[in-house]
């Protein structure tokens, strides 16, 4: 088994765990898990931290459970929350939990032989309890003070600004609900160790108290800390909203170049925490990208290791084909590859303009196309780009006598005109 703390120390993954846990872990094989908020049919990157600890806790020997909170997911966690939260339908919560369940399989292996990973949703034993079982039997061993003390709950009902003041009964329950799950997984499967983030210390204390009181046992908490930006900026957060591990919401392309334009200060630190490379390889990367950070090798490493991770080695090589398209040498045939999303995020913000099905069947001259997409100002203007060979259709350079058709189509429904090296534009068709 190897040391499971010691690699997360070195990675920067360690931010506190309660007296004992190291020794636990050196001691034996233990059961340990993580809770995953099923707000949403997709984990985001933010995610990738906890699975990212199940998965060095798996590597290191130990059986990890990864649960999906069917149950907590109707009450709402408040930790790290400045007001209530909208509560989502059953619906769509166990929507949610069944994608979620999907996405933590390519994660975690569980066929291990002697470490099998396990999946549980809390609904499966919250279901069938009753709310007086529930008060009698669990409520009674934690008093009001000892929750009162959170922080998740004093910065509530403290708050700096006084509209977000007060926390309803539902939220301020929710530590309850997560200490219940611990003592649950401690019954059921020998569960000694809860981890997560910083933010969720108060539940997880909650949950090893609730197993001394309830069982006389022993139980452990382990956070690793929220990730943040060199520049202050929220980690996994775009102009376009949440970078998602499902490529349905964030194509590999830009999943890759969110990776990719990292500062050279959060790569250092990221290429730690976000990949498996070891200790020797990172240190040598690190100063490699130190003698020439110009060449960005950390930031191509780091961009790499995360996307071949999350969307496979295919999709890996076409985010990388398609990150050379806008600044390399390319083919028509590269462009008509790509897949609408990716050929859309690649050419996010250039101007887009419409032409008539018809008109593309039968073939329209190179520079009617120009002027009556609205590319080009007037008929002049197209005939000297084509003069001057400045005119591209899909990245090829044209003459005056080309016909657009068809076959110049990408994803049946776009054209790509470019005058120069800069100026591009999209043409769809108008069905």
């Amino acid at each position: 088994m190897n040391n499971f703390i010691e690699e997360l120390k070195w990675r920067g993954l360690l931010h506190d765990m309660m007296p004992g846990t190291e020794e636990l872990l050196k001691e034996k094989k233990v059961t340990g898990y993580i809770g995953f908020d099923p707000t949403a049919d997709s984990l985001h990157i933010g995610s990738l931290v906890p699975i990212l600890i199940l998965m060095h806790f798996q590597r290191a020997g130990h059986k990890p459970v990864a649960l999906v909170g069917g149950a907590t997911g109707m009450i709402g966690d408040p930790s790290g929350k400045s007001k209530e939260r909208n509560l989502l339908d059953e619906e769509t919560l166990l929507k949610n939990v069944e994608a979620i369940k999907k996405q933590l399989a390519k994660f975690i292996d569980f066929k291990a032989k002697d470490n099998p990973a396990v999946l549980v949703n809390n609904y499966d034993w919250f279901k069938n309890i009753s709310l007086i079982d529930f008060v009698r039997n669990i409520g009674k061993h934690i008093t009001v003070n000892y929750m009162m003390a959170k922080d998740s709950v004093k910065k509530r009902l403290n708050p700096e600004n006084d509209d977000q003041a007060g926390m309803s009964f539902t939220e301020f329950t929710y530590q309850l609900f997560q200490g219940y799950d611990f003592l649950h997984l401690y019954k059921t499967m020998d569960c000694q160790l809860q981890m997560g983030g910083s933010d969720q210390w108060g539940n997880m204390t909650t949950g090893a108290e609730l197993i001394r009181r309830v069982e006389g046992g022993k139980a452990y908490a382990l956070t690793v800390p929220l990730i943040t930006k060199a520049d202050g900026g929220k980690f996994g957060k775009t102009e376009q909203g949440n970078i998602w591990l499902d490529a349905k919401y964030t194509s590999p392309y830009r999943f890759y170049q969110f990776w990719i334009n990292t500062s050279d200060e959060d790569a250092e630190k990221y290429v730690k925490i976000f990949t498996f490379l070891d200790k020797e390889i990172i240190e040598k990367l690190i100063a490699e990208h130190k003698e020439a950070p110009h060449y960005r090798v950390l930031q191509k490493k780091l961009a790499e290791e995360v996307t071949r991770m999350v969307h496979g080695d295919e999709n890996l090589k076409k985010a990388i084909e398609a990150s050379t398209i806008l600044f390399g040498k390319t083919t028509a045939e590269a462009l008509k590859n790509l897949d609408e999303q990716t050929f859309l995020d690649v050419f996010e913000g250039v101007p887009q303009g419409t032409i008539a099905k018809e008109k593309i069947m039968t073939g329209v001259e190179i520079a009617n196309l120009l002027t009556e997409s609205g590319f080009l100002q007037s008929g002049n203007e197209a005939r000297r780009a084509l003069k001057e060979n400045s005119v591209s259709v899909n990245k090829e350079k044209v003459t005056a006598d080309k016909i657009v058709n068809t076959t110049d189509l990408i994803n049946d429904k776009y054209i790509l005109l470019q005058r120069g090296k800069k100026k591009y534009f999209i043409l769809k068709l108008d069905a």
